[in-house]
């Protein structure tokens, strides 16, 4: 269970990256929206993944909330981007 909660972590995480290069090299607005709409939501997809990988240490938990907030933050940047270029 854990082994495939974390790929499912590594496609939702990669995806957010993927697509703000897509939304960086996009042919129009729409699509733009479109790319960043999509990092927002495998940011918060991959916030899901990483609350279900079950961690056995302290070390390893801190790392997880740590990533945790980091998607928060993208997930927020990523709003902020949208309701400014809609």
């Amino acid at each position: 269970s854990n082994r495939a909660d974390a790929n499912q972590l590594v496609r939702s995480s990669g995806s957010v990256g993927a697509n703000y290069l897509e939304a960086s090299e996009s042919l129009s607005k729409k699509d733009f929206i479109f790319r960043i709409k999509i990092s927002r939501k495998e940011a918060r997809e991959s916030i899901y993944w990483l609350k279900l990988v079950d961690v056995q240490n302290e070390t390893a938990d801190k790392e997880r909330n740590n990533l945790i907030n980091e998607a928060s933050e993208l997930m927020r940047i990523f709003g902020s981007i949208v309701s400014k270029s809609s």
